[in-house]
C-alpha cells in the first residue's frame, strides 16, 4: 500500500525497504487491513534482489505499536454473529508473526515507545530488534480476559527463570535493559542517534550500522529481582504463586501479587499453562497454533467482551470477571483452551510444503 493516508507506508531508499504503521492517533494499533499489506509488503522485498533489510518502524513518537485493534473485536463480538472476522484476522496475523520470523532478509524492528501485544507479534520475531531509552515492552492481554498471543509465549518461556512467566500474568511494561535480558530486543540505540540510524540502513549492512550507532542502555529492573521471581512463579498453580509473592516479605512480590489479582482470573491460569506448554513446544510455529486455539475459545469467554469494555470502551476500568476468582476457575475450563480445534485449526503445514517446493 502506498499513499498518504495509507496505514502501512512503503517506501524503498537504497538498500533498505520501509514499512511504516501510519495509524499515529491510534498507537499505530494493527488492523486486518494493516496485516495483510504487512504481508503483501514483506514478500515483495523478499523477492526482490535490490533490497538487502527490511525496517519496520512505527509513526509518530508515541510507539511503534499499541497491540490489535480491539475496539472491532469487541465490536465483532457485540454483532452476534460467530466472530468470524476476529478469528480470520488472527489467523492472518499469527501467519505473519511466522513469516517475519523466517524472514530471508536483516528484518530490522524499531521497537521505540510503546509496544504491546500485536507490535510484539510484528517486531520481536525479527532478526534485528532495536529498543531505545523511550521503550516500553509489554504483554498486557491478561488484563483484558485474553492470552498472551502473537507467538508472545514463545519469547516468554525462554526468558531467564521464571521473568516471562511474570511478565506474562501480570502484564508489567519492560524498559530497554529488561528487554534485552529477556530476549525481546536485540540492541540499545539511543532516541538522538534514531533517525541516523534508521536512514544509514538504506546505504550500509545492518551489522555495520549497528556498530556505529548502539550504546548502553539504562539500568533495568528485572535482574535484580530474579530471586523472588524465580522462587514465586515456579509454584505450581496461580493460586500458589500468589500466596507465595504475598508471603515474600519483598515489596516489589507483594505489589506484583495485588497487580496479578486485578487481572481475569481465567486469563491468567490459561496464561500460565500456555507459557509452560510453550517451553515443550519448541518451534514458534507450533506456540501459534496454541494461540490460535486459546484465541478461538477466549472469543467464547464472558471475559474477554468484558475486559475490552472495562478497560477500552467505558473505560471504568472495573471489570466484573467471571468467575471472579482464582479459587473458582475449573481445570477443566483451563484445559478446555488448549483442545483440538478440528477442521478450524491453525496448521502452518501447508506453508513449510510450499517453501520446499520453492527452494
Amino acid at each position: 500500500m502506498t499513499g498518504r493516508q495509507a496505514a502501512v507506508l512503503v517506501r524503498t531508499e537504497g538498500r533498505a525497504a520501509y514499512l511504516t504503521l501510519n495509524r499515529p492517533e491510534a498507537l499505530n494499533a494493527l488492523t486486518h487491513g494493516m496485516v495483510r499489506s504487512l504481508t503483501e509488503a514483506l514478500a515483495r522485498c523478499e523477492a526482490d534482489p535490490g533490497i538487502e533489510t527490511i525496517v519496520l518502524t512505527g509513526a509518530g513518537e508515541r510507539g511503534l505499536c499499541a497491540g490489535g485493534d480491539i475496539r472491532s473485536i469487541y465490536d465483532d463480538l457485540r454483532s452476534g454473529q460467530d466472530a468470524s472476522a476476529t478469528a480470520q484476522f488472527w489467523k492472518d496475523e499469527y501467519r505473519l508473526n511466522a513469516r517475519i520470523a523466517r524472514c530471508t532478509k536483516p528484518y530490522v524492528a524499531v521497537m521505540d515507545g510503546l509496544v504491546m501485544g500485536g507490535g510484539v507479534g510484528v517486531s520481536a520475531h525479527g532478526s534485528v530488534r532495536v529498543v531505545t531509552e523511550r521503550s516500553r515492552i509489554a504483554m498486557p492481554e491478561t488484563g483484558i480476559g485474553f492470552v498472551p498471543d502473537v507467538g508472545g509465549c514463545h519469547l516468554l518461556a525462554h526468558a531467564p527463570g521464571e521473568s516471562g512467566t511474570h511478565l506474562a500474568l501480570t502484564g508489567t511494561p519492560v524498559g530497554a535493559a529488561d528487554a534485552l535480558l529477556c530476549g525481546l530486543a536485540d540492541h540499545f540505540v539511543p532516541v538522538g542517534k534514531l533517525a541516523d540510524f534508521v536512514a544509514d540502513l538504506s546505504s550500509a549492512p545492518v551489522q555495520e550500522v549497528l556498530h556505529r550507532y548502539t550504546g548502553r542502555e539504562p539500568d533495568g529492573l528485572l535482574a535484580d529481582r530474579r530471586e523472588w521471581i524465580d522462587r514465586c512463579y515456579a509454584a505450581g498453580s496461580a493460586e500458589e504463586i500468589v500466596e507465595r509473592l504475598t508471603d515474600s516479605g519483598r515489596p516489589e512480590a507483594k505489589e506484583a501479587a495485588e497487580l496479578l489479582l486485578t487481572k481475569s482470573p481465567t486469563a491468567v491460569k490459561v496464561a500460565l499453562a500456555a507459557v509452560r506448554r510453550a517451553r515443550d513446544l519448541g518451534s514458534l510455529e507450533r506456540v501459534l497454533e496454541q494461540d490460535y486455539r486459546i484465541s478461538l475459545r477466549a472469543l467464547a469467554s464472558a471475559d474477554l467482551m468484558e475486559g475490552i469494555r472495562a478497560q477500552v470502551i467505558d473505560k471504568d476500568r472495573s471489570p466484573n470477571w467471571s468467575p471472579p476468582t482464582l479459587q473458582d476457575v475449573r481445570d477443566e475450563t483451563v484445559a478446555r483452551f488448549f483442545a483440538p480445534l478440528g477442521a478450524h485449526e491453525l496448521s502452518f503445514a501447508a506453508d513449510h510444503s510450499t517453501r520446499e517446493a520453492t527452494s
